[in-house]
Protein backbone atom coordinates (compact mmCIF):
# COMPACT_ATOMS: atom_id res chain seq x y z
CA UNK A 1 0.00 0.00 0.00
CA UNK A 2 1.66 3.38 -1.28
CA UNK A 3 0.71 6.43 0.80
CA UNK A 4 0.53 9.74 -0.80
CA UNK A 5 -0.20 13.26 -0.39
CA UNK A 6 -2.26 15.81 -2.21
CA UNK A 7 -0.94 19.33 -2.46
CA UNK A 8 -3.44 21.20 -3.20
CA UNK A 9 -7.26 20.98 -2.82
CA UNK A 10 -8.99 23.06 -5.76
CA UNK A 11 -11.43 22.16 -8.48
CA UNK A 12 -9.20 19.85 -10.04
CA UNK A 13 -8.23 17.76 -6.98
CA UNK A 14 -11.66 17.68 -5.74
CA UNK A 15 -13.31 16.75 -9.07
CA UNK A 16 -10.63 14.92 -10.62
CA UNK A 17 -8.41 13.20 -8.13
CA UNK A 18 -9.98 12.67 -5.33
CA UNK A 19 -12.49 10.31 -6.97
CA UNK A 20 -9.40 8.18 -8.52
CA UNK A 21 -7.60 7.80 -5.08
CA UNK A 22 -10.95 6.37 -3.34
CA UNK A 23 -10.90 3.71 -5.80
CA UNK A 24 -7.35 2.53 -5.21
CA UNK A 25 -6.83 -0.80 -3.31
CA UNK A 26 -3.05 -0.24 -3.91
CA UNK A 27 -2.86 3.25 -2.23
CA UNK A 28 -4.33 6.01 0.45
CA UNK A 29 -4.19 9.76 0.61
CA UNK A 30 -2.58 10.05 4.03
CA UNK A 31 -2.50 13.96 3.62
CA UNK A 32 -3.22 16.96 2.43
CA UNK A 33 -2.17 20.90 2.74
CA UNK A 34 -4.22 23.60 0.81
CA UNK A 35 -3.67 27.58 2.08
CA UNK A 36 -7.09 27.68 1.85
CA UNK A 37 -8.63 26.29 5.39
CA UNK A 38 -12.38 25.80 3.83
CA UNK A 39 -10.85 23.48 1.42
CA UNK A 40 -10.38 21.17 4.14
CA UNK A 41 -13.70 19.40 4.49
CA UNK A 42 -13.86 19.00 0.47
CA UNK A 43 -10.86 16.58 1.42
CA UNK A 44 -12.07 15.35 4.84
CA UNK A 45 -15.03 14.30 2.55
CA UNK A 46 -13.48 11.78 0.74
CA UNK A 47 -10.41 11.03 3.71
CA UNK A 48 -11.52 11.46 6.51
CA UNK A 49 -8.41 10.20 8.82
CA UNK A 50 -6.24 12.10 6.67
CA UNK A 51 -3.98 14.70 8.63
CA UNK A 52 -4.16 18.54 7.09
CA UNK A 53 -1.53 20.83 6.85
CA UNK A 54 -2.37 24.83 5.86
CA UNK A 55 0.46 24.59 3.50
CA UNK A 56 2.89 22.42 1.08
CA UNK A 57 6.18 23.55 3.06
CA UNK A 58 5.06 22.10 6.13
CA UNK A 59 3.26 18.91 5.16
CA UNK A 60 6.66 17.99 3.51
CA UNK A 61 8.64 19.12 6.03
CA UNK A 62 6.37 16.67 8.64
CA UNK A 63 5.39 13.75 6.54
CA UNK A 64 8.21 13.04 3.79
CA UNK A 65 9.53 10.79 5.80
CA UNK A 66 6.12 8.86 5.96
CA UNK A 67 5.58 9.38 2.06
CA UNK A 68 6.11 7.54 -1.07
CA UNK A 69 4.66 10.20 -3.38
CA UNK A 70 2.62 13.49 -3.51
CA UNK A 71 0.23 14.76 -5.87
CA UNK A 72 0.32 18.12 -6.98
CA UNK A 73 -2.52 20.16 -7.70
CA UNK A 74 -1.50 23.59 -7.35
CA UNK A 75 -1.67 26.68 -9.75
CA UNK A 76 1.03 26.31 -12.39
CA UNK A 77 3.60 28.52 -10.92
CA UNK A 78 4.14 26.39 -8.13
CA UNK A 79 5.03 23.40 -9.99
CA UNK A 80 8.80 23.60 -10.39
CA UNK A 81 9.46 24.83 -6.87
CA UNK A 82 6.94 22.00 -5.49
CA UNK A 83 8.66 19.22 -7.59
CA UNK A 84 11.87 20.02 -6.51
CA UNK A 85 11.14 20.29 -3.22
CA UNK A 86 9.78 16.57 -3.15
CA UNK A 87 12.01 15.01 -5.15
CA UNK A 88 14.99 16.29 -2.63
CA UNK A 89 13.15 14.86 -0.27
CA UNK A 90 13.27 11.32 -2.71
CA UNK A 91 9.50 11.57 -3.38
CA UNK A 92 7.76 10.06 -5.87
CA UNK A 93 6.14 13.08 -7.86
CA UNK A 94 2.72 12.83 -9.85
CA UNK A 95 1.82 16.74 -11.17
CA UNK A 96 -0.73 18.58 -12.92
CA UNK A 97 -0.24 19.81 -16.09
CA UNK A 98 1.76 21.66 -16.80
CA UNK A 99 5.00 20.27 -15.55
CA UNK A 100 6.09 23.57 -15.36
CA UNK A 101 6.42 26.78 -16.93
CA UNK A 102 9.45 27.26 -19.34
CA UNK A 103 13.11 25.31 -20.20
CA UNK A 104 14.52 27.18 -17.62
CA UNK A 105 12.33 25.68 -14.97
CA UNK A 106 12.53 22.06 -15.84
CA UNK A 107 16.44 22.45 -16.51
CA UNK A 108 17.65 19.70 -13.76
CA UNK A 109 14.63 18.40 -12.49
CA UNK A 110 14.88 15.00 -15.09
CA UNK A 111 18.63 14.51 -13.19
CA UNK A 112 17.20 14.93 -10.06
CA UNK A 113 14.74 12.59 -10.12
CA UNK A 114 17.14 10.16 -11.77
CA UNK A 115 19.45 10.51 -9.04
CA UNK A 116 17.00 10.36 -5.93
CA UNK A 117 15.58 7.23 -8.11
CA UNK A 118 12.09 8.54 -8.57
CA UNK A 119 9.22 8.84 -10.85
CA UNK A 120 8.02 12.32 -12.33
CA UNK A 121 5.06 12.36 -14.07
CA UNK A 122 2.44 14.89 -15.33
CA UNK A 123 -1.39 13.84 -15.77
CA UNK A 124 -1.63 13.09 -19.41
CA UNK A 125 -5.55 12.60 -18.61
CA UNK A 126 -6.65 13.05 -22.05
CA UNK A 127 -4.18 10.45 -23.66
CA UNK A 128 -6.91 7.97 -21.15
CA UNK A 129 -9.95 9.01 -22.06
CA UNK A 130 -11.99 6.58 -24.47
CA UNK A 131 -12.03 8.76 -27.30
CA UNK A 132 -8.69 9.47 -27.59
CA UNK A 133 -7.76 5.87 -26.62
CA UNK A 134 -9.62 4.70 -29.23
CA UNK A 135 -7.89 7.20 -32.02
CA UNK A 136 -4.56 5.90 -30.57
CA UNK A 137 -5.43 2.93 -30.68
CA UNK A 138 -6.25 3.02 -34.21
CA UNK A 139 -3.32 5.32 -35.45
CA UNK A 140 -0.69 2.44 -33.87
CA UNK A 141 -2.82 -0.32 -35.58
CA UNK A 142 -1.85 1.33 -39.08
CA UNK A 143 -5.28 2.02 -40.00
CA UNK A 144 -4.66 5.60 -41.78
CA UNK A 145 -1.72 4.25 -43.08
CA UNK A 146 1.32 6.85 -42.40
CA UNK A 147 -0.08 10.01 -41.26
CA UNK A 148 0.68 13.01 -43.06
CA UNK A 149 -1.83 15.50 -41.48
CA UNK A 150 -3.64 16.31 -37.97
CA UNK A 151 -5.73 19.30 -36.69
CA UNK A 152 -6.92 19.50 -33.61
CA UNK A 153 -9.77 22.24 -32.15
CA UNK A 154 -10.40 23.01 -28.39
CA UNK A 155 -13.51 25.56 -28.30
CA UNK A 156 -14.75 26.98 -25.44
CA UNK A 157 -16.58 29.89 -24.44
CA UNK A 158 -14.80 31.21 -21.76
CA UNK A 159 -11.56 30.46 -19.12
CA UNK A 160 -12.50 27.33 -16.71
CA UNK A 161 -13.22 28.68 -13.15
CA UNK A 162 -11.31 28.41 -10.08
CA UNK A 163 -12.03 27.85 -6.37
CA UNK A 164 -13.18 31.04 -5.03
CA UNK A 165 -12.19 33.27 -7.59
CA UNK A 166 -13.99 35.81 -9.43
CA UNK A 167 -13.79 36.00 -13.17
CA UNK A 168 -11.31 38.85 -12.60
CA UNK A 169 -9.39 37.25 -10.16
CA UNK A 170 -9.53 33.39 -11.66
CA UNK A 171 -5.61 32.21 -11.34
CA UNK A 172 -5.95 31.16 -14.94
CA UNK A 173 -5.42 34.38 -16.76
CA UNK A 174 -3.37 35.44 -14.30
CA UNK A 175 0.08 35.08 -16.68
CA UNK A 176 1.78 35.41 -13.10
CA UNK A 177 0.37 32.30 -11.56
CA UNK A 178 -0.85 30.26 -15.08
CA UNK A 179 2.15 30.83 -17.26
CA UNK A 180 -0.14 32.03 -20.19
CA UNK A 181 -3.77 31.31 -21.24
CA UNK A 182 -5.18 29.09 -23.44
CA UNK A 183 -1.91 27.85 -25.17
CA UNK A 184 -0.96 26.82 -21.70
CA UNK A 185 -4.60 25.61 -20.34
CA UNK A 186 -5.08 23.49 -23.41
CA UNK A 187 -2.48 23.63 -25.94
CA UNK A 188 -0.35 20.88 -23.62
CA UNK A 189 -3.26 18.67 -24.05
CA UNK A 190 -3.38 18.87 -27.84
CA UNK A 191 0.38 18.62 -27.93
CA UNK A 192 1.23 15.65 -26.25
CA UNK A 193 -1.85 13.34 -27.90
CA UNK A 194 -0.49 14.64 -31.51
CA UNK A 195 2.80 14.13 -31.01
CA UNK A 196 2.27 10.46 -29.26
CA UNK A 197 0.24 9.76 -32.73
CA UNK A 198 3.03 11.01 -34.98
CA UNK A 199 5.71 9.07 -33.01
CA UNK A 200 8.02 12.08 -32.82
CA UNK A 201 8.89 15.52 -32.18
CA UNK A 202 8.32 18.31 -34.60
CA UNK A 203 11.11 19.95 -36.74
CA UNK A 204 9.17 23.40 -36.78
CA UNK A 205 6.72 25.41 -34.59
CA UNK A 206 5.15 28.67 -35.99
CA UNK A 207 2.15 30.42 -34.06
CA UNK A 208 0.05 33.25 -33.35
CA UNK A 209 -1.48 34.54 -30.25
CA UNK A 210 -4.20 36.33 -29.59
CA UNK A 211 -6.97 38.24 -27.50
CA UNK A 212 -10.10 38.02 -29.88
CA UNK A 213 -13.27 38.52 -27.15
CA UNK A 214 -11.35 38.86 -23.19
CA UNK A 215 -9.51 41.86 -23.25
CA UNK A 216 -9.37 42.54 -19.66
CA UNK A 217 -7.35 39.40 -19.17
CA UNK A 218 -3.57 40.12 -20.12
CA UNK A 219 -3.21 36.70 -21.17
CA UNK A 220 -4.03 35.04 -25.24
CA UNK A 221 -7.84 33.99 -25.64
CA UNK A 222 -7.10 32.10 -28.66
CA UNK A 223 -3.76 30.58 -30.03
CA UNK A 224 -2.91 28.90 -33.27
CA UNK A 225 0.33 26.91 -33.38
CA UNK A 226 1.87 25.02 -36.79
CA UNK A 227 4.07 22.07 -36.35
CA UNK A 228 6.39 20.44 -38.98
CA UNK A 229 7.07 16.57 -38.66
CA UNK A 230 9.73 14.97 -41.21
CA UNK A 231 6.81 13.83 -43.29
CA UNK A 232 3.50 15.41 -41.92
CA UNK A 233 1.92 18.58 -40.33
CA UNK A 234 -0.08 19.44 -37.73
CA UNK A 235 -2.34 22.20 -36.64
CA UNK A 236 -3.64 23.01 -33.14
CA UNK A 237 -6.37 26.03 -32.83
CA UNK A 238 -7.45 26.44 -29.49
CA UNK A 239 -9.96 29.35 -27.91
CA UNK A 240 -12.33 30.68 -25.01
CA UNK A 241 -13.63 32.84 -27.70
CA UNK A 242 -16.30 30.29 -28.88
CA UNK A 243 -20.07 30.60 -29.37
CA UNK A 244 -20.49 27.38 -27.32
CA UNK A 245 -18.03 24.19 -26.20
CA UNK A 246 -16.49 21.57 -28.77
CA UNK A 247 -13.11 19.35 -30.28
CA UNK A 248 -13.01 18.68 -33.53
CA UNK A 249 -10.16 16.70 -34.13
CA UNK A 250 -8.77 15.18 -37.44
CA UNK A 251 -5.85 12.82 -38.52
CA UNK A 252 -5.22 11.76 -41.78
CA UNK A 253 -3.20 9.42 -43.31
CA UNK A 254 -1.86 7.67 -46.71
CA UNK A 255 -4.68 4.88 -46.20
CA UNK A 256 -7.37 7.15 -44.52
CA UNK A 257 -8.97 9.85 -42.44
CA UNK A 258 -10.18 9.79 -38.85
CA UNK A 259 -12.29 12.42 -37.50
CA UNK A 260 -14.19 13.20 -33.65
CA UNK A 261 -16.59 15.70 -33.73
CA UNK A 262 -18.84 15.93 -30.39
CA UNK A 263 -19.52 11.95 -29.86
CA UNK A 264 -18.99 10.51 -33.43
CA UNK A 265 -15.86 8.85 -34.02
CA UNK A 266 -15.33 7.84 -37.83
CA UNK A 267 -12.78 6.51 -39.76
CA UNK A 268 -13.11 6.87 -43.72
CA UNK A 269 -10.87 4.83 -46.24
CA UNK A 270 -11.56 4.49 -49.83
CA UNK A 271 -10.57 0.78 -49.52
CA UNK A 272 -13.44 0.00 -47.14
CA UNK A 273 -16.96 1.23 -45.59
CA UNK A 274 -16.51 4.03 -43.04
CA UNK A 275 -16.72 2.88 -39.67
CA UNK A 276 -18.19 5.08 -36.93
CA UNK A 277 -18.50 4.59 -32.84
CA UNK A 278 -20.24 6.61 -30.46
CA UNK A 279 -17.45 7.54 -27.66
CA UNK A 280 -18.08 10.04 -24.65
CA UNK A 281 -17.69 13.70 -25.62
CA UNK A 282 -14.19 15.58 -24.78
CA UNK A 283 -16.68 18.52 -23.68
CA UNK A 284 -18.08 16.21 -21.26
CA UNK A 285 -16.91 18.09 -17.17
CA UNK A 286 -13.77 19.83 -16.63
CA UNK A 287 -11.88 17.33 -14.22
CA UNK A 288 -12.60 14.11 -15.70
CA UNK A 289 -12.36 11.90 -12.77
CA UNK A 290 -13.00 9.06 -15.06
CA UNK A 291 -9.75 9.47 -16.98
CA UNK A 292 -7.87 10.00 -13.92
CA UNK A 293 -7.76 5.60 -13.21
CA UNK A 294 -4.99 5.08 -16.28
CA UNK A 295 -3.12 8.22 -15.16
CA UNK A 296 -2.21 6.63 -11.80
CA UNK A 297 -1.48 3.25 -13.76
CA UNK A 298 1.16 4.89 -15.40
CA UNK A 299 2.37 6.75 -12.85
CA UNK A 300 2.38 3.19 -10.23
CA UNK A 301 3.98 1.63 -13.76
CA UNK A 302 6.60 3.85 -14.04
CA UNK A 303 7.51 3.20 -10.13
CA UNK A 304 7.21 -0.44 -10.58
CA UNK A 305 9.08 -0.57 -13.21
CA UNK A 306 12.12 2.03 -13.44
CA UNK A 307 12.84 0.33 -17.08
CA UNK A 308 9.79 3.03 -18.16
CA UNK A 309 10.89 5.61 -16.39
CA UNK A 310 11.20 9.15 -18.34
CA UNK A 311 8.51 8.40 -21.05
CA UNK A 312 5.49 10.76 -19.96
CA UNK A 313 8.54 13.05 -18.69
CA UNK A 314 9.81 12.95 -22.67
CA UNK A 315 6.31 13.83 -23.35
CA UNK A 316 6.22 16.90 -20.80
CA UNK A 317 9.60 18.08 -21.48
CA UNK A 318 8.55 18.46 -25.22
CA UNK A 319 5.36 20.39 -24.40
CA UNK A 320 7.65 22.59 -22.74
CA UNK A 321 9.96 23.51 -25.24
CA UNK A 322 7.06 23.64 -27.92
CA UNK A 323 4.55 26.34 -25.20
CA UNK A 324 8.48 28.11 -25.26
CA UNK A 325 8.43 28.67 -29.06
CA UNK A 326 5.33 28.87 -29.76
CA UNK A 327 5.16 32.36 -27.83
CA UNK A 328 8.48 33.72 -28.86
CA UNK A 329 6.90 32.54 -32.58
CA UNK A 330 4.05 35.04 -31.64
CA UNK A 331 6.17 37.40 -30.98
CA UNK A 332 8.10 37.96 -34.09
CA UNK A 333 4.54 37.62 -36.11
CA UNK A 334 4.56 34.06 -36.24
CA UNK A 335 7.84 32.86 -38.10
CA UNK A 336 8.44 29.79 -37.83
CA UNK A 337 11.06 28.31 -35.05
CA UNK A 338 13.11 24.93 -35.00
CA UNK A 339 12.93 22.76 -31.64
CA UNK A 340 15.99 21.20 -30.28
CA UNK A 341 16.34 18.33 -28.12
CA UNK A 342 16.62 18.65 -24.32
CA UNK A 343 20.05 16.83 -22.57
CA UNK A 344 19.18 15.00 -19.77
CA UNK A 345 15.48 13.93 -20.53
CA UNK A 346 15.26 10.36 -21.49
CA UNK A 347 13.69 10.44 -25.22
CA UNK A 348 13.74 14.01 -25.41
Amino acid sequence: MLKGALLGVGHVAVGGHLPGWRKRTDATIVAAADARPERRQHFAASFPDARWYDSAEELLGKESTDLDFVDICTQPSTHAPLVRAALARSLHVLCEKPLVLSPEELRGLPVLAADKDRTLCTVHNWLRSPAISRMTALVRAGEMGELRRARWETLRDKPAAAVGDSPEANWRVDPSQSGGGILVDHGWHALYTISAWMGDSPSRIAARLEIRKYTQFPVEDTATVILAYPSASAEIFLTWSAPSRANRIEVEGTLGLLRLEGSRLSLERETAPTESWEVPSLTEGSHHPDWFGGVIDEFFGEIADPRTRGRNLAQAALCVQVLALARESSRRAGGPLGLSRMAGVPGA
